[in-house]
This record gives structure tokens, sequence and C-alpha cells, in this order.
């Protein structure tokens, strides 16, 4: 039985290429993609989610570790895709409307990815119109939205609202995050979640899709 620990550890340690070969040599040993994927990148994603909320991690860390999960992603998902293994959830994520900054929005994102879903990555100036696509010819579950200036925020309301004349406010939950952003914010909009950080925006989404 491969060491899924080990690869858990070179994810959280930043090992990059550990991380490809050790992903290689337990799919070689016919450990099934589900296990490598929950055991090796999720654990391994779990724990820098964990460290970066105490403090003991900060963002270069956790990029490095996102490098190495994503090199271990790369081998994996064909893998993934061959044995059905879907998703826990999709997620379209994206800074809103007139913002541009993206260093938050993306590391939310490879740690959503770490956390097992799946990513429909919008990018930055995001209008409601392109969430709406993703939900409807993507099959996005969750929407994700992100922004870091307070002159942006009101754009985060024209998206539920938008999702709401489309008819799909129903379909999807909406989780929001940035600097300016807080969970009173949130209410006000009709938005399902917040997150203060990446790691607790994987906790959020997890317990907004009911998953484990």
């Amino acid at each position: 039985m491969p060491d899924l620990q080990a690869l858990a550890d070179a994810i959280i340690n930043g090992k990059r290429d550990d991380a490809k070969s050790l992903t290689e040599e337990a799919l070689a040993e016919g450990t099934s993609p589900e296990a490598v994927l929950n055991e090796g990148l999720v654990a391994g994603m779990s724990v820098v989610g964990e460290r970066f909320k105490n403090n003991e991690f900060y963002v270069p860390e956790v990029l490095i570790a996102a490098r190495a999960m994503k090199a271990s992603m790369e081998v994996l998902q064909p893998k993934l895709i061959e044995s059905g293994v879907e998703p826990a959830a999709k997620v379209a994520i994206g800074t809103v409307k007139g913002d541009l900054h993206d260093i938050g929005k993306n590391l939310v994102a490879m740690m959503l990815e770490g956390g097992g879903f799946g990513i429909i990555d919008l990018s930055v100036d995001v209008a409601p119109e392109r969430f709406i696509e993703a939900i409807q010819s993507e099959g996005a579950q969750v929407v994700a939205m992100s922004a870091l200036l307070t002159t942006t925020m009101p754009a985060m309301k024209d998206t539920i609202t938008a999702l709401e004349e489309a008819g799909l406010r129903d379909r999807v939950k909406v989780i929001i995050g940035g600097a300016p952003v807080t969970q009173k914010y949130a209410d006000e909009i009709g938005a399902d979640g917040y997150a203060p950080d990446a790691a607790s925006a994987v906790d959020k989404t997890r317990e907004l899709i009911g998953a484990s």
C-alpha cells in the first residue's frame, strides 16, 4: 500500500516534484484515484488550511503548497475523470465587476481545488452575466465572489439580484469574501455565507453544500 501520508506531507511542505512522483507511484500501484485525492491532496491541503488559519503559514507557504497540489492534480485529474469521481461541487469563482484584485481569489480557488471542489475560475472584473453563464452552461452549484474595494462591494448585491431575476438563486449557494467584506454585509445582501480567509472558505463551502 503506497504511503499517502508522504504525499500529503509533500504537499504541506510544498515539494512539487515529490508530490507529482508520489501521485504517479500511488496510481501505478493500483491505489484508487479517489483515495489519492482524499487521503493525499485533500488531507495535505486541510493541514495547510489549518496552519494558515492559525498564522503558522502565510500566503507564500500556502501558494507553494498549492503549487505542489496542482502538480499532483495534473497527474490525478485524468484518472479521476476516467473513474467517474465527481467533484464535491462545482464552484464559479471570480472577483466582481470593477475589481481587478486576484491574489485572494486565486488563493481561495486553490484551497477549494485542494479540498476536492471543481473550479470554474472566471478571473477578475466579472459581470453578473458571467456568473449566470457559469451556472447555466457549466453547472456551477456555488457562486464565490470576492471584492477588495468598498466601491466594488455593491456588485455582489447586483449579482445576487441578477441570479434572482434569472430564476437561478434557488439553484446555487452564494459565498462572499474579501478585505472589506463582513458577515453583516453578507446578511444584508442575502448571501448564503461569508468567509474571512481562504481556509474558512473551504469549510464554509462544504457546510453550504452539505458535504462532510
